[in-house]
């Protein structure tokens, strides 16, 4: 469903795991620092909301997007986490850039899922400005960070 149908910030505490007996992995990328730094705050307040010790909150800072893919293979092959968020923002620009940098890191994502035994969660914002990723990183849409959160909290319970 469109984010301006739904806040990614609102949803049924009630259906969200206990996630005190989970250790959980964010991959961040500093590229748009501004935005992401707002998605890695969302990200770890909701998962102490639901019961992850901050101790088991596990963050590693990738340089862009394109790199958020590696990061998480690496975080997960520590065997310490039971999900990985994988969270970034990609601005659409005057060249094609930004599709090939989406593209690549849906697909790693994607591959990332099929392969291991673990959970990874797509928090990318594919934006075509900034006010787009300001509304979905706090503003008048939620955060895409909370979302994210609640996402691998469900999928680590599988």
């Amino acid at each position: 469903m469109a984010t301006a149908y739904q806040n990614l910030s609102k949803y049924d505490f009630s259906s969200v795991p206990d996630g005190s007996d989970l250790s959980i992995g964010i991959v961040i990328a500093e590229w748009n620092r501004v935005i992401t730094e707002k998605l890695l705050e969302g990200a770890c307040n909701t998962l102490e909301k639901h019961g992850v010790k901050a101790e088991n909150i596990f963050i590693k800072r990738v340089p862009g997007s394109f790199e958020l893919t590696y990061g998480a293979r690496r975080m997960a092959e520590t065997g310490e986490v039971n999900a990985v968020i994988i969270l970034g923002c990609v601005i659409k620009g005057e060249t094609p850039h930004f599709d090939y940098i989406c593209a690549g890191v849906t697909q790693g994502i994607t591959e990332l899922n099929l392969m291991c035994d673990i959970p990874f969660i797509f928090g990318l914002l594919t934006t075509n400005d900034m006010q787009q990723a300001e509304d979905r990183a706090g503003g008048k849409y939620g955060n895409k960070g909370d979302e994210a959160a609640v996402t691998a909290l469900k999928m680590a319970k599988i």
